[in-house]
Order: structure tokens, then C-alpha cells, then sequence
């Protein structure tokens, strides 16, 4: 089994966003910072978010994208559901034609597996996430970062504004 970037990065982005979210509306521009995904990627993957009902988007200034619904009533593997991403152990994509058109010896094992995984996926909420320690701290970091690179950037932008042309 193998969770590919497009599963990992939207639940990513959607942690960043349920622990941003406070504040208001978060853009992606601000997630992408963050968590250091493109942001023409992100784009993709909120659409497909936002089509499943997981977030909404706000318009105009001071806009972006919040949850559709609270923390503790969305779970990782709607969110590892709704950017498609399968979490299938088996060979044939459990389709049961693994071995020359029919099951293969340990279809039915793998096949357990994943219903396992996303068994144990639709258990943890974001909010369950959001309440680790670990990830908070991981979180302060990123917004430490953030706020020092926005920093510098404004700084740059003051002395190039009083540089002579």
C-alpha cells in the first residue's frame, strides 16, 4: 500500500487549514507557504475538496477557503476519498483478477488490509489530530517561519524602495 502526494498533501492542507481556520478564511497561498506545496496543486485538490463538501470557498479580499463543517466531524479518509486517492493493498486494484484473470492466494489478505486502513482512517477526525501536542508544535514552528520570511520580505522591500535608481 501506498499513499501517494495527492493523499498526504490534502490532508495536509486540510490540517493547516483546520488549525488556521480561526482566524477566518485561509488562502491557499498561505497553506502553500506553510506546508511547501505548489500552489497550482493545491488549487487541484481544493476543487475536488471543495466538490465533496469538505471546505468552501469565501471571495474577495481577505478570502480564501474554509471547513465546511467542524473539526470533529471530518474524518481523514473523507478527505483521502474525495482527491480519489485509493489506499488498496492488493495488486489488481481489487478487482480479483490478480493471478491470470482470478484471485491470487493472498487476495483476500490484502484485501482485508485495506478495508483495515481505511477503517482505522475513518476513525481520526482533524480535530483528533489537531489535539496532539506534536502537531501543535510542528504548527508553531511553521507559523514561526512564516511570520519571520514575511518579515524579511518586508524589510527587503523597504530598502529596495530607498535604494537610488
Amino acid at each position: 500500500m501506498r499513499l501517494t502526494t495527492k493523499g498526504r498533501y490534502a490532508v495536509t492542507a486540510m490540517l493547516d487549514l483546520a488549525l488556521h481556520g480561526g482566524e477566518g478564511p485561509v488562502s491557499l497561498a498561505d497553506i502553500s507557504v506553510r506546508q511547501e506545496i505548489s500552489l497550482s496543486y493545491l488549487e487541484q485538490l481544493f476543487s475536488r475538496l471543495r466538490r465533496h463538501q469538505l471546505v468552501a470557498s469565501v471571495r474577495g479580499p481577505g478570502g480564501g477557503y474554509r471547513l465546511s463543517r467542524s473539526t470533529d466531524a471530518i474524518f481523514i479518509s473523507e478527505v483521502v476519498d474525495a482527491v480519489n486517492e485509493s489506499l488498496d493493498t492488493t495488486r489488481c486494484g481489487n478487482k480479483g483478477d490478480c493471478q491470470k484473470g482470478e484471485k491470487c492466494l493472498t487476495h483476500h489478505l490484502w484485501s482485508d488490509l485495506s478495508n483495515q486502513i481505511h477503517q482505522f482512517l475513518s476513525e481520526i477526525s482533524l480535530a483528533d489530530l489537531m489535539n496532539k501536542r506534536e502537531i501543535r508544535d510542528v504548527a508553531a514552528r511553521q507559523d514561526r517561519r512564516q511570520e519571520a520570511e514575511e518579515s524579511e520580505t518586508i524589510n527587503t522591500e523597504r530598502l529596495s524602495d530607498r535604494a537610488p535608481v
